[in-house]
This record gives structure tokens, sequence and C-alpha cells, in this order.
């Protein structure tokens, strides 16, 4: 039963690996996914975001960014995109492009997962391509490498195209003989026009600078007359065929080239009779021979021309007393301003048609009479002011009557307005009665002018003799000047030419606004802000320091030893300074006396602990020793009771008894182990000799010594003492 459990159960398993979708996202990007990535199983939602144009120019670059909002957390993710028009660019090592085909347009996929965001370029299409339709889909993944819990999102983008603007046209480009208006033939020694109908569909104007016109000989260009709208006739010849073409212009675009007519050079000139006039006369407003002197003369003909020419170019010469006045030629009506009383006048009219001149006709002459234009009862010719009948007099010729002359006998003057004696001419202020001269021209007569013969000045007003236009200070008769411009007169202003400075308050030659200390003359800058002056400050750029008491170099705050030139750091902070502790690193030691790299405390320390081994191993020795004694003497004395035993024993032998030998031989090793134990004592009396512990200098120079037996010495230069 369990054995079929297990088949079943690997039987379900194959099933549902068969129906699991296939993952189509890859890590380097699919092209073809820009409707959705449904290999993916979605389980947030994602914004997919792009800056692609709402319109384009066409033909114009776009840098295109593409972001996405929202989805999975995590940094890998991935994009499709595809448009169908357009093509992509400068995607760099992130995005590739698949150009477009028959049945997709132009895509974008990413290179790599690992991103949410891509640049790359986009080019618009060309004019006339139309709205373009964009496809994009976003992907964000939870970087797990399968296709569960992902999120991916779509959108869809239209960018319309910005309609370009429309070229004109021109229609009925003709050339013609400027003379006859001929567009088949032209004389060789006649301009050549041209004349064309512009147009746009926009209704812009043409924009003539821009609109291109081409003359061709023969069918060849003809650059040198480029843009001309007329052909000189300097430029033809007989038996030449000339034709031009127009590109019209609006400013923006040109139009479609049109050709003209061809038209054709001759030699032969064709023949031409001279016109005439008829009913040619002088008029005025009033008819007859004689004209008031006030009207206008109108020279009336009819011109004639049998070829049916045009009249160009005919001569009118008008002639008083039969002398001509060459200033009216050309004229047809002769001002009055022209006539006087007395004058006779004709006209002399030779018509022309620009090619041939007929014969002269002149007209009967009209005389000229007087007339009293203003009814003041004095004929013109003897008013001097015929307009005006208040005045007929002009004694003194300046134009001005004699009644309305208030110095009729003055040619140079008329008027006096202020009523001062002084005409209006030569009074300078002809409203002002008080004034009349203004000797320097300056607009202040000399009366008020204060310095009538300065023209840059009229007043005064501090009478220090300064005007007030020289006088920076107008109103102060102690300042006139002010040369650096700093509102302080030259005068109260200890520094006239530094516009930055006006005290010194300390008269140190430096001013309060640059001096730091303004109230002190010894002091005027404090480099390091640290309220010190420079001068009084032995470190003026560092505003931690200002004193150094023992010249060393180092400033009192730093120097550990502000009044002992030898030192300034004590690194292990045990009052000896680095330069004479041989240890600066190390609190416990400052010497070495015997140079053997152990400072001498820590040698005290150790010679004190072989010491007292020294002492306590010489103890043992000792004991041992006597030990050793005891022994030997305990045997001896056994020996001894043991021979004394055995002499009782033998009483016979007395001599036996008194012999030496035993105790002598025995006595030769007594001492020995004493004279052996006395060779190694360590002498504790010299051990016990206090050595150094601690050595140091102080403020005043002398040096000092801490001893193992916790007594203090100092140095006097020769040996040490206790203190």
């Amino acid at each position: 039963m369990a054995k079929s459990s297990t088949v079943l159960t690997i039987a379900i398993i194959m099933l549902l690996l068969a129906f699991a979708p296939s993952i189509e996202g890859k890590p380097t990007g699919k092209a073809d996914a820009s409707s959705g990535c449904t290999c993916h199983y979605s389980v947030q939602t994602v914004t997919a975001n792009h800056n692609f144009p709402t319109s384009y120019s066409p033909g114009t670059l776009y840098s295109i960014q593409i972001t996405m909002q929202g989805g999975v957390v995590g940094a890998q993710g991935g994009f499709a995109l595809e448009v169908d028009k357009g093509a992509f660019s400068s995607g760099g090592p992130d995005v590739t492009f698949t150009p477009m085909t028959p049945t997709s347009g132009e895509t974008a996929t990413h290179s790599n997962p690992s991103a949410r965001s891509w640049s790359f370029d986009w080019n618009s299409p060309p004019p006339n391509s139309g709205a373009v339709s964009m496809k994009l889909a976003t992907l964000t993944s939870n970087g797990d490498n399968t296709n569960g819990n992902d999120a991916w999102g779509t959108t869809t983008h239209t960018i319309n195209e910005i309609n370009p603007n429309q070229a004109p046209s021109a229609t009925n480009v003709q050339i013609f003989s400027v003379t006859t208006s001929s567009k088949t033939n032209v004389v060789e020694d006649t301009d050549v026009g041209i004349t064309y109908s512009y147009s746009d569909p926009e209704s812009d104007p043409e924009v003539l600078a821009s609109t291109e016109i081409r003359w061709m000989k023969d069918g060849a260009a003809q650059p040198m007359y480029n843009d001309y709208t007329t052909l000189p006739a300097s430029a033809i010849t007989a038996g030449e065929s000339w034709q031009a073409t127009v590109t019209p212009s609006d400013g923006t675009n040109l139009g479609t080239t049109e050709n003209s007519n061809s038209i054709s050079i001759d030699a032969e000139i064709i023949p031409n009779t001279a016109p005439t006039i008829s009913n040619y006369e002088i008029t005025a407003a009033t008819s007859g021979s004689t004209i008031p002197v006030n009207e206008d003369l109108w020279l009336n003909y009819d011109y004639n021309d049998i070829d049916g020419n045009s009249e160009t170019g005919s001569e009118i010469i008008w002639s008083n007393a039969g002398i001509p006045q060459t200033t009216w030629d050309g004229y047809l009506t002769l001002p009055s301003t022209a006539t006087s009383v007395g004058d006779s006048w004709n006209a002399k009219i030779t018509p022309s048609d620009g090619m041939d001149s007929g014969i002269a006709y002149d007209t009967a002459s009209i005389s000229i009479i007087d007339i009293d234009t203003d009814g003041d009862g004095v004929f013109n010719g003897d008013d001097a002011f015929p307009n005006d009948a208040t005045e007929s007099v002009d004694s003194d010729a300046d134009g001005v009557g004699d009644n309305g002359d208030a110095f009729p006998n003055d040619a140079t003057e008329t008027m006096d307005s202020d009523s001062d004696g002084v005409g209006n001419n030569a009074d300078v202020f002809p409203d002002d009665a008080t004034e009349t001269i203004d000797s320097d021209a300056d607009g202040t007569g000399d009366n008020a002018d204060v310095f009538p013969n300065d023209a840059n000045e009229t007043m005064d007003s501090d009478a220090d003799t300064v005007g007030d236009n020289a006088d920076v200070f107008p109103n102060d008769a102690n300042e006139t000047m002010d040369s650096d411009a700093d509102t302080v007169g030259d005068n109260a202003d200890a520094f006239p030419n530094d516009a930055n400075e006006t005290m010194d308050s300390d008269a140190d030659g430096t001013g309060d606004n640059a001096d730091v200390f303004p109230n002190d003359a010894t002091e005027t800058m404090d480099s390091d802000e640290d309220t010190v002056g420079d001068n009084a400050d032995v470190f003026p750029n560092d505003a931690t320091e200002t004193i150094d008491t023992d010249s060393d170099g180092t400033g009192d705050n730093a120097d550990v030893f502000p009044n002992d030139a030898n030192e300034t750091m004590d690194s292990d902070a045990d009052t000896v300074g680095d330069n004479a502790d041989v240890f600066p690193n190390d609190a416990n030691e400052t010497m070495d006396s015997d140079g053997n790299g152990v400072g001498d405390n820590a040698q005290a320390v150790a010679e004190a602990k072989d010491a007292k081994l020294a002492a306590e191993q010489s103890e043992l020795y000792t004991m041992i020793a006597i030990a050793v004694v005891v022994i030997i003497l305990s045997l001896a004395a056994v020996m001894v009771f043991m021979r004394k035993k055995n002499s009782d024993e033998l009483v016979l032998a007395p001599k036996q008894y008194d012999s030496p030998e035993p105790i002598t031989q025995t006595q030769q090793y007594e001492p020995q182990p004493i004279t052996q134990t006395q060779q190694y004592d360590p002498q504790p009396t010299v051990m016990a000799v206090a050595t150094e512990v601690q050595r140091w200098t102080d403020e005043a120079g002398h040096t000092w010594r801490t001893m193992t037996d916790n007594s203090t010495e100092w140095w006097n230069g020769s040996d040490w003492q206790k203190r």
C-alpha cells in the first residue's frame, strides 16, 4: 500500500510540472513583450513611466527615460518597448534594440536585470509619417530566479506629428520687355523684367529675400544675375534666347520651381512715329490771359501717338518773359508762389513716347496782375504783409510788421516779453524781467548766479566759495570734497582716498574699519581671531596660542612645560618631559642609567627581586649546610660513642684509648660544610642599597629622583643630596 501511494504522488508531481507555464522572461530582456510579462505571476501593480513627447517634430532626436513605480521590493527589473515608427539609439550596455520588421515595430528591452530605469534615444520619423504608437511593459522582480511573486504593468501612448509648414507656389511666371511689354521679343538695348503670381496655402507672405530667381541664357544658368527682378539691357545680345525660373519662399520653405516663357533678343529696332499734342494751353482758376498773382497756373494738352505708345519722357519748359525757368521743368502746375506781379508766363511742350520726341509746341502767354489779398487798401506789391490786414510796413525788414514790432527799427529784435527793455533775441531770459544775461550759459542769469562765469556752478549754499555742483557737501562749509566717495569729507576723513576708512582712533595709521584693535595703537590685526593682536601674539596665525614663555616655539597652551625651553610634551603624563624621558610613552619610567633598554625603575624592581631570591637561596643553602653539619656531628658522636664503648670493652689496651687519630680524622671533616656555605653568602647588607625609581626636572631646572627606600634626592651638580 505504501509503495502504491509513493507512485501516485510522483505521478501527480510530474503532471503538475507538465502543465506549469514556461518562463519567457530572460535576464537579458525580451523584445516582444510590450503587451505584458504574462509569463510572470504578478502579485502587485506596477506603473510603467516614460517621457515620450505628446507630439514630435520630424527627424528630431529625443532622450527617453523608462522608469517604473510600485511593484515588489528589490532592485531587479526589466522592460519591453515597441514603437511603430522612428528608430532607437544610444542605449548603452543595459539596453538592446531590435529593428522594425514587417510584423512588428522597432523594439527595445533591457540587457541585464539589475536595474529599474533605462535611458536611450529615439529619433522621430521623417515628415508626413503621421502619429506614432508606443507600447511599454515594465517588470519588477524579487530576484529569486523564478517567475513567481513578481509584478508587471503596461501602458500605451500616441505621439502626434507636428504639422510642418506648407510650401508656397508661384504661377504665371513671365518675362517681358520693359519697354514694349512684349513676352516674345525684345531689342538688345532694352531691360527684361519678370512677373509671377505668389500664393501660400497658409497665407504666409512672400519673403522676397529668400525667393530664388534664376536666369538662363540659351539653356545655361547665369548665376551672376541670380535673384535679379530685372535683367539689365547690358546682359543681353541679339540672337540669344532667355528664360527664367522662380522658386517662391515664405521664409520657412521653398516652393516648387516654375519656369517662365522664353524671350528672343532682336537686333532690329521697330520703326516708331513721333507723338504729337493738341489743345495745349495755360489755365487758372480765373479764366483769361490775365491771372491774379495768387492763383496757380495749369498746363493742359492732349497727347497723341499713332503707334499707340504711351507718353514717356515728354519735355515741359516754363518761361517768364521768354526766359526759361528750369526749376519748374516737367511740372504741369506752376504754383502761385513762383509768380510775381508783372510776370508773363508761357510753356513749351515736346511730346515723347520714350523712343522718339515730337515737335515743340508753345502756349500763349499769361500775364500776372497784382491783388490786395488782405483787403487793407495796400496792393500786395506794396504791402510788406499782403496777407495781414494789420500790417503793411516793416521798417527794419525783420519780417515783423511795425505795428507788432516792439523794436520796429531794430532788425534783430521784435519782442520784449518781460518788458525789461531788452529784446527777446538778446535777452537770454525773455520772460524774466530780473535777468537778461547768462555769461556762462548755464541757464541761470548772472544776477542770480553766484558764479556768473562758471557754467558748472550757480549756487554756493554753504558760502564756502565752492559751488554746490563741485561741492560734495553743499551745505557744509567745512567740507567740499570726498575723494574716496565714502560720504565723509576729506577734511574730516583720516583716510580721504580710502572709501573703506574714515577714522583712526588710535592714530596707528590703520583705519578703524580695518583695525581689529581701533583703540590700541600697538595692534591692528588679529590674524587668528583669538582677541590678541598679531604684534603681541607670539603665534598670530594660531587661535589656540598667544604666549611662549620659555621661547621654545611651542605655545604655553600646548606646552606641558611652558617654563622649560627644553621640554614641550609629556606623552606618558609622568611629569618628566619627552626630551628628558628615555621612555616618553611609559609613565612608570623616565631613565635608563645603564643604557640597557630597561628603565631604572623596572630594573631596580628586578634587581630587588633577584636580590631577595639570592637571599632566600643563600638562607636555604645555609640551612642545608647546618643540617649537613648537624648530621655529620651526629654521626661523629655516634662513632665516638661506639669507639668509647669498644674501648671500655678492651681495658687491656690503654694506649689506643689515648690515640688522637680517630678524633683528628673526624675533625678534618667537621669545618668543610660550614666553609662551603659561607662562600655563597649573598651579603644582604650590600643588596639592600636603595636604587633610583623615577627622575624628573622641575620648573626651576633642578633634577630630582625617588629611591626604592622611598627617599627623595636632588642633583647639586656633582653628587646626589638627600632632601
